[in-house]
């Protein structure tokens, strides 16, 4: 898998059809976005560095629109992670706890929120042994082998799989880029806008006859237009 902007094409060829292990429980304006703010929901200051270090690779920036970082993935990452999906509520955790096959799915003990944490500190030292600096400090062409290394199943991330970490890091980041901007990615509608969806409009009547045509009418969030202003609003009252 190529970690480069032909990832943008495939995120247009698989639409708005993301894993249906998709878990849209945190919303509102509490966790910091990649340009700054309020202090993190869930990530550290250092763990937020490699977030949007990694999400910028994963889907880049190119002459169709923002990377995920500018699109607010790290800012949905962190919603999700400090909510019930980091804490795997609607999971079974009890165990046993045996290795799995790749087609029995995620297998570990670890919750989404505590296998994100442990990785991060896992990779960030692998990259200070092999580079002497965190993967956020690293170079593009640097920072690309590593992921190639965690998709590969390559670095030693102790007792968290990185092969698994990877898989879910890239899954949450498409879920990221093309969910409603109410979870806090998707700004201004960056992922929308590149597979061409205008968002759940409550009323399509008028043009449901219209075959072949452009829709003409701005994109738009289950919370508005400006899902950003709704966003920021609720974070003061909350």
């Amino acid at each position: 898998m190529n970690h480069d902007p032909a990832r943008r094409d495939f995120l247009r060829l698989v639409g708005v059809t993301v894993p249906a292990g998709m878990a849209l429980c945190a919303c509102g304006g509490s966790g910091a976005d990649a340009q700054g703010g309020p202090s993190n929901a869930f990530f550290a200051a250092g763990e937020m560095d490699f977030i949007q270090a990694a999400t910028a690779r994963l889907i880049p920036a190119d002459a169709l629109g923002p990377g995920a970082d500018k699109a607010g993935v790290p800012t949905f990452l962190d919603l999700q992670l400090a909510g019930p999906y980091g804490r795997a509520e609607r999971w079974y955790m009890q165990g046993p706890w045996p290795n799995g096959i790749d087609g029995q799915g995620y297998q570990l003990r670890f919750t989404p929120a505590q296998l994100y944490r442990q990785a991060i500190a896992g990779i960030d030292k692998h990259c200070q042994a092999q580079y002497r600096q965190p993967f956020a400090k690293l170079t593009t062409d640097q920072q690309d082998q590593v992921l190639h290394a965690l998709e590969d199943g390559k670095v030693d991330l102790g007792d968290v799989p990185s092969k698994t970490f990877f898989n879910l890091l890239w899954q949450n980041t498409q879920e990221g880029f093309l969910a409603d901007p109410a979870y806090g990615g998707n700004r201004d509608f960056a992922g929308w806008k590149l597979i061409g969806f205008p968002g759940p409009r409550y009323n399509y009547v008028r043009e449901i006859g219209e075959y072949g045509k452009p829709y003409p009418q701005p994109c738009v969030s289950l919370i508005g237009r400006v899902p950003g202003a709704a966003l920021a609003h609720a974070g003061e009252v909350s």
